[in-house]
C-alpha cells in the first residue's frame, strides 16, 4: 500500500518547519533541501466514518508530496481494531518507515506501538486521537470545545422551540477507547449540565451507528419517543443512528440532533430538517499540519508552523497544534462547507436535496 510521489518540486519547509539550531545558533539545514526521500507510515483507525478515506489521506499524501516529493507513504486502516493496528504498525516498523503518523484505534493499548516505534528510533506524530507514550508531536482540534459548542447548538436549538425544560435530551457519546470522546462528553456536560435534564446517556462502542441506533431505541423505550426533546449525538454516524431510531418509532416531527464529522449524508440532512447540526473541522489544515511535522520529525529539525501549545498524555507533555472547531446549522452551510470547497453544491444538492439547497441559498 505505498505510494510514491511523482518529483513535481519541493516545498520549501521553512515557511512550515525551521530547522533547529545547534549551540552556535546555525540552523540544522532544510529538511528536504538534499532531496533524499524515506518513507512515511500512516496509520488510520478505521473507516466507518467516511472522512479518513475521503479526506484525511488524501490531503496528508498531498502535503507529503509537496514536502518531500521523493517520499513514500504506506498506508494501513485498522478497521477499528486496536490489535490489527500494532500488527500494522509492525509491518511499518519492518519495512523501514522513518517516522509513523497514527490516529489511534485505543489511545492507551497505542502505548505498545509508540515505544516499538521509539525503540527504532522512529518518531511518532499522534493524529486526531492522542496516543498515550512518548510521542513526538500532535494535531488535532480542541475536543473539550468541540463539545461544548455541539452542546450549544443543541441548546440554541431548545431554546427556539421552547423546550429546554420540558422533556429529557438523550447523550450518544463516542467510543470509550477514543480519548477524544471523553472530550467531547466532558465539554458537553459543562455546557448542558444545569440546564436540561439528561433522560439517558450511553457510549457507542466504536462510533457505530448501529450500536447508536440500539443505545436510542432502549432510552425511546424508557423514557417514550414523544418525551425526548433533543439529541446530543458526538458524530454524525452516531447522529444518523439516532435519527433511524426515532423514526422506526414513529417520529415524524424529529427533535435537534447534534453531530460531528459533516459527512455529507449528516449535511444532507441538516439541509432537510432531520439533523440540526454538526462539527465542521477542516481536516486539510490538519492534514497539512501533520504532514509538517512527519516531515520535521524524520528530518531532526524542529516543527514552527501553526503556534504549538503542550497536551500532557499521561506519559508526557507533547507538542500540540489545536486547531478550532465550527459548528455548521441549516443557516451557514454555504459559508463553511461550500465555501471551504469541502463539498460542491452538486455533491450535495442532489435529488430529494435540490429544493432543500435552495430555501437555504446554496445555490
Amino acid at each position: 500500500m505505498g505510494r510514491r510521489f511523482a518529483a513535481t518540486g519541493i516545498l520549501v519547509l521553512s515557511l512550515a518547519v525551521a530547522a533547529c539550531g545547534d549551540g552556535d545558533g546555525e540552523a540544522a539545514g532544510d529538511s528536504a533541501a538534499d532531496g533524499r526521500g524515506y518513507r512515511v507510515g500512516l496509520l488510520l483507525p478505521e473507516s466507518k466514518t467516511t472522512r479518513y478515506d475521503t479526506f484525511d489521506r488524501p490531503y496528508i499524501e498531498a502535503r507529503l508530496g509537496e514536502a518531500c516529493a521523493d517520499c513514500e507513504v504506506l498506508y494501513r486502516n485498522a478497521d477499528s481494531d486496536a490489535a490489527k493496528q500494532a500488527t500494522q504498525a509492525q509491518e511499518l516498523l519492518d519495512e523501514d518507515v522513518k517516522v509513523l503518523i497514527l490516529d489511534a484505534v485505543d489511545a492507551a493499548a497505542a502505548v505498545s506501538v509508540v515505544e516499538n516505534a521509539k525503540a527504532r528510533d522512529v518518531p511518532v506524530v499522534a493524529y486526531d486521537r492522542l496516543a498515550k507514550g512518548p510521542v513526538d508531536y500532535y494535531v488535532s482540534f480542541d475536543n473539550q470545545k468541540i463539545g461544548q459548542v455541539q452542546a450549544q447548538s443543541l441548546l440554541d436549538a431548545l431554546a427556539a422551540n421552547g423546550t429546554t425544560a420540558s422533556g429529557p435530551i438523550v447523550m450518544v457519546n463516542g467510543a470509550p477507547t477514543d480519548p477524544n470522546a471523553a472530550d467531547f462528553k466532558s465539554g458537553a456536560h459543562a455546557v448542558l449540565d444545569g440546564h436540561v435534564t439528561v433522560g439517558d446517556e450511553f457510549d457507542s462502542r466504536d462510533w457505530s451507528a448501529e450500536q447508536a441506533r440500539a443505545g436510542m431505541e432502549a432510552a425511546i423505550g424508557t423514557l417514550g419517543a414523544e418525551k425526548i426533546v433533543g439529541v446530543y449525538a458526538a458524530n454524525d454516524g452516531t447522529a444518523g443512528g439516532v435519527i433511524e431510531a426515532l423514526k422506526s418509532a414513529g417520529v415524524t416531527t424529529l427533535p435537534p440532533v447534534t453531530g460531528q464529522d459533516a459527512e455529507i449524508a449528516a449535511v444532507q440532512r441538516i439541509l432537510s430538517g432531520e439533523q440540526y447540526s454538526t462539527i465542521y473541522k477542516a481536516i486539510k489544515p490538519q492534514a497539512t499540519v501533520a504532514a509538517d511535522m512527519a516531515v520535521a520529525a524524520a528530518t531532526g529539525v524542529r516543527y514552527a508552523g501553526q503556534a504549538t501549545t503542550f497536551v500532557d498524555n499521561g506519559t508526557q507533555k507533547v507538542t500540540s497544534v489545536l486547531l478550532p472547531p465550527v459548528v455548521v446549522t441549516w443557516r451557514n452551510v454555504k459559508d463553511t462547507v461550500i465555501a471551504d470547497g469541502f463539498y460542491t453544491a452538486p455533491q450535495l444538492c442532489t435529488g430529494i436535496y435540490a429544493t432543500a439547497c435552495q430555501e437555504a441559498g446554496v445555490f
